[in-house]
């Protein structure tokens, strides 16, 4: 005891004299913190209850979030169902399109930006941020208009340009910015070495932003994959719909698909939260990492 009481950490007297008048801002944000966690999460576990239910069970009242009668009817619906299958596969063509294509780009440009001088730089860099600003529906008709003319209506191309044209802005600034945190001695010693700038770029600078990279990835994977608008717009077949407009046509001109809905709603977040799960330490990290100069 007296060993303990002799070799106690001087961190005991800060504990002691730490004013009371914290705990009130403590329970205060822990009550903000719930309140907040409630507010966002309540809808996803009513769209995955409803999902185990019968549409005449999700219109009973009053409503519960817990089901009398669990069935997996809409998921089996869907999984059966070579049509709506077939959603998803159009979602995962374009997302993994859109993601890979985008990193290619956006990491040949951002290593422009960061290690070159040229006329013009400022400006373009100007107007790839402005994109940014542009709201999307602004676009949506001479988008409309533009793939008509180039027949890429209905196609993938189509699409997978389309959605370029808004992840590929964030994508530069980021990859850019964290290039920018990258000591220029490493292209230096490349160089010297006899290896040119695309040496530089992909067995030197790309090896060691894994973070930046996986950031830009989840980040267009997630635009992809739930953007509805122009999708909706820029295809008219089934066999070219994509999931968010897939949980669109369960609605029909009587009645409604709620369960089925729902049930597309939960395995269409599945790839995305797996993703963001996963990658979730990386993707902080490369959203911050090129705020910070070192």
């Amino acid at each position: 005891m007296t060993t303990i009481t002799s070799t106690a950490p001087s961190g005991g007297g800060v504990r002691q004299n730490r004013p009371a008048s914290h705990w009130p801002a403590k329970i205060a944000l822990l009550a903000g913190l719930t309140v907040g966690a409630l507010f966002a999460g309540l809808p996803v576990l009513w769209m995955l209850s409803n999902s185990f239910k019968s549409n005449t069970e999700i219109f009973s009242l009053p409503p519960s979030l817990i089901t009398d009668s669990f069935s997996f009817s809409a998921y089996t619906s869907i999984l059966t169902d070579s049509t709506k299958l077939r959603f998803f596969l159009n979602s995962y063509v374009i997302a993994l399109s859109v993601t890979a294509l985008t990193l290619l780009v956006s990491l040949l440009a951002a290593y422009a930006f960061s290690r070159y001088e040229f006329r013009g730089k400022k400006a373009l860099s100007v107007l790839i941020v402005s994109v940014q600003a542009i709201p999307p529906i602004t676009l949506l008709v001479p988008y409309f208009g533009l793939m008509v003319v180039l027949k890429l209506y209905n196609t993938y191309p189509g699409l997978i340009l389309t959605y370029m044209v808004f992840t590929l802005p964030y994508a530069i600034i980021m990859m850019t910015g964290y290039f920018n945190t990258l000591p220029k001695e490493l292209d230096e010693a490349v160089r010297v070495d006899g290896g040119g700038p695309l040496v530089a770029l992909f067995r030197v600078l790309v090896p060691i932003s894994i973070p930046g990279i996986i950031s830009v990835s989840v980040y267009t994977f997630m635009i992809s994959w739930n953007e509805f608008l122009f999708a909706l717009t820029l295809t008219k077949t089934e066999d070219m719909r994509t999931v968010p407009v897939g949980i669109q046509l369960l609605m029909g001109q009587h009645s409604y698909e709620w369960n089925e809905m729902m049930a597309m709603s939960v395995l269409g977040s599945i790839p995305v939260l797996l993703l963001f799960l996963i990658f979730q330490r990386y993707f902080i990290g490369g959203m911050t990492s090129g705020s910070v100069k070192s």
